[in-house]
Order: C-alpha cells, then structure tokens, then sequence
C-alpha cells in the first residue's frame, strides 16, 4: 500500500494501537496523527493534509459519531479540496452515507481491511492530484492560447506541442479528429498564436450551409447577383482578409464548389458572385473534419489535388476514450463552469461518477461530457455528482487501480513471454532481447512460473543445458 510520492495523510482515530496499525500499513506517505477534533484541526491548519482518515467516534464521545461529523465539516471548511475517508462500523453504513453527504470522498468499514483502504487512499490521492492540476490549468489566466485545451495525456500534450510550432508559420493546417475532439478550439490556438492575431479569424462550417448558398458565403456576391441580391456583399474568404480561414468540415464540401476553393488557393484571388473584379486575398487556411478524405477521395467524394492543397500539415487529435485521464480533469472544470454559469454552490464528483467517467468511451467526445455534466448539475440535488446523475453506469469493479507492483509484473511476464515466442524458446537469444543475462532470465521464468516453449516445465535457475 505504498505510494512513490509523500503524500501528506491524517490519521484521525483516538484509538493508539489502531494509529500505530496504520502508520506501519501506511508507510508510503507521510502520515500524522490525531486522537480528538481540537487535534485534528490543528494539524490540518499546520500540514493541509491532501488525505484524511477520518474515525467518526472521537473523545469526549467515542461511542457516539457528532463530534466526526463536526470534525468533517470544520476539515471540509478549512480546505474543501481535502479528501476524507471515513472509518464506519458494520452498522454505520447510514453515517458513512451521512459523511458523504457532508462533503466526505469515500467510506471504509471496521474492521478494516488493509488492501480495500489502501486502493481507497491511493484513488483519493489520485483525483486530488488530478483537480488540483485542473485549478492549476484553469487559474493560469489568459497568457497562453492553449490555455483553455486540458491536456494531461502524452497524446493530447504531443498535439499541444505540434500546434505551438505550428502556429507562427504561414502552413495550411488540416485538422482531423472525432466530431466534439475540439478542432474549433485548437484552431483558435494557431490563430491566436500566429503573427495573425491582431487581424481577424472568421469560421465557416462547410456543413452546416446549404450547397446553392455555400457558394455565395464564401466569396460574396454582387448587387443584383440573384433574387434578393440588393447589396454588394464581401463573403468569408474576403472578411478574412490579412488573418484566418478555418473551413469547418471541409470534408462536406460539395464537389462543385471543391473547384472553385482549389483556384482560390492555387491562385489567391477571387470572384464575386456575378462579379468580374479579381479581388486579391491574404489569409491563412486552417481546415478541418471528422470524415476520412482519402476514403472520401476514392469515393470521387472529394477532389485529391485539394487535399493536397489543405493539408500541408495535418494533426490527428485523439479521441476522449484514447485521453486518458484527461476525461476526470475536463469533467472537473466544465463542473466548476456550470455551477458558476447555473448560480449553484459548488458541486463534487462522486468516486462512483469519477470511475464511470474513467471506464466510459465517450462515443460523443467532449461535447458529449459537457453535455452531460452541465445537465447532472442543473438536475443535482446534494454536494455530489453520482454516476447515474450522469446518467452513466460505473464500471463493475469500481474502478480499481491495480497496485504498480502488479502492474509492472504483468508487463514484465508479457515482455518475457513474447521475447521467447519471437526465438522460439531459445534462452539467449530471448535474454539478448529482453537485455538481461542468461540466469537473470533464468530467474525470471522461475519466479513467473513461465513454462519455455517446447518444455514441458519451468526451466530451472541453474540451468546448463545447451541451445
């Protein structure tokens, strides 16, 4: 139950031999005790303790739970981002309930059980540390463009990266990615970024326009030009002038207009509609779709010389379900922004909500999130969001977080097991691959109880046969 990082906890519990009990279990963090509520408020002032665990019968009245309560609400007062677990007997299930209620993070019962408590402790130090990046992104203020991307994942950070060295360049940028992945948002970033944002940056979405009225709000029209023409009008590409274009769902486009586009690029001037001015035009293209386009080209759906043209860089933008934990740290903040937009108190996400955000695929991406934490926090009742406020399922495990030390001896028996495959069974080989020695190897399969392929036992350790 050890944690790499020292994370400060405190025990609250006025039992002695039970603090000892758990400062011995606990020995990854830095664990303080106390035995009463005074105790307890003093060294919450002192260390601001990210974790609590908290017994609910305290002095003077250790067989009664008011004076946990109290302790909870004075805790939850003094740092309301504090995670505390609370410590119930078998019968105490409507105070634990009670505890959550009041703020509390989760609830463990007596007698407890070492390896429940610590996979309690080590989620509840994972979500503090989760919201506490998320108050760091959001309070970082309006100094950076990508400030209002949450990016906590390799994949979404590797995005982040490319856009920063994206932006300054004249490049035409094709953004691919899920419908709700953002692609709005990151193409603010590479104006906001660029030698352009002082100019402006319009936005067409090439779907959402009907085909015979596409034409004419791309490039304008003249006076006269059709029925209810009664003005000279400048389209998107000319009100664009000196900044950015981004062609939302270019992979719409119908084929007609393709053409037309194509020429705009290739030669940077353009035409009314029933003009015969060529109007010359500086402006960045930034596109972008959720459509494959060379699926969409060898359908005859979409011109492959203007995929040449819009895509002189492209960036893949992962889905939510590939993010990571980036789904808990978005949630977070679209619940502290609907709160403030619906004029509520602030609301919590539940460890059960928590998990099901986790473990759900998100088929709709962020806006599908947002979606549903801004209706979970009109529709919620009490302090918390629960998963089925979010009208999700949690997973049926809970969301357990596998102890490091599996983790890595899965991965290592995986890695073991595939070095023998690929040399069919042939020890040195397999250690030159694995970058280890024969006995270390030799070791390993014993340990694993990984059964060589062609042999019909583990190897032993001392081994001398000859390969």
């Amino acid at each position: 139950m050890s944690s790499n990082l020292k994370t400060r906890l405190l025990i609250v519990e006025d039992d002695p031999g039970l603090q000892r009990q758990l400062k011995w279990a606990l020995d990854g963090f830095e664990v303080e005790c106390a035995g009463t509520r005074e105790e307890a408020i003093a060294a919450a002032r002192r260390l601001e303790p990210p974790l609590v665990l908290q017994d609910l019968g305290l002095p003077p009245d250790p067989d009664g739970v008011e004076e946990g309560f109290a302790a909870i609400t004075e805790l939850l007062r003094l740092s309301p981002a504090t995670k505390i677990i609370v410590v119930t007997g078998r019968e105490g299930r409507e105070h634990a309930l009670r505890a959550i209620r009041l703020g509390a993070y989760d609830f463990c019962q007596k007698p407890v059980d070492l390896a429940v408590l610590g996979l309690i402790i080590d989620r509840a130090r994972r979500i503090h540390e989760l919201e506490g990046e998320n108050r760091r992104l959001a309070g970082r203020g309006p100094a950076s463009a990508l400030d209002g991307v949450i990016a906590a994942s390799e994949p979404m950070i590797k995005v982040c990266r490319l856009v920063q060295k994206l932006a300054p360049t004249q490049a035409t940028v094709l953004l691919l990615g899920e419908s709700g992945t953002g692609k709005e948002r990151l193409a603010q970033a590479l104006h906001a970024l660029s030698g352009r944002a002082g100019q402006p940056m319009v936005a067409i979405n090439c779907a959402a326009i009907p085909e015979n009225l596409l034409e004419s709000e791309l490039f304008g029209y003249e006076r006269g030009a059709f029925t209810g023409a009664v003005k000279q009008t400048r389209g998107k590409i000319e009100l664009a002038d000196g900044g950015t274009l981004f062609l939302d769902e270019i992979g719409d486009m119908p084929l007609a207009l393709q053409a037309k586009l194509l020429r705009f690029l290739q030669e940077r001037v353009i035409e009314r509609v029933g003009g015969r001015e060529l109007i010359s035009v500086d402006v960045r293209i930034i596109a972008a779709t959720h459509r494959d386009l060379h699926e969409a080209i060898a359908q005859k759906a979409f011109r492959e010389d203007l995929f040449y043209r819009i895509s002189e860089v492209m960036v893949n933008i992962p889905p939510l379900r590939a993010r990571g934990a980036d789904a808990v740290l978005i949630a977070n903040y679209l619940l502290q922004e609907a709160c403030k937009r619906h004029g509520k108190a602030q609301l919590r996400l539940a460890p059960d909500a928590l998990a099901a955000i986790e473990h759900y695929p998100w088929p709709g991406n962020v806006r599908e999130l947002e979606n549903r934490v801004n209706a979970a926090a009109i529709m919620a009742e009490g302090k918390m969001i629960r998963a089925e406020d979010l009208t999700l399922e949690p997973p049926a495990d809970g969301g357990a977080i596998l102890p490091l030390r599996e983790v890595r001896q899965r991965a290592e028996s995986e890695a073991v097991q595939r070095a023998l495959a690929v040399t069919g069974g042939n020890i040195s080989k397999a250690a030159e691959l694995l970058g280890v020695t024969r006995p270390t190897l030799y070791d390993l399969l014993e340990r694993m109880d990984i059964v060589v392929p062609g042999k019909t036992a583990a190897v032993p350790a001392a081994s001398g046969e000859r390969e």
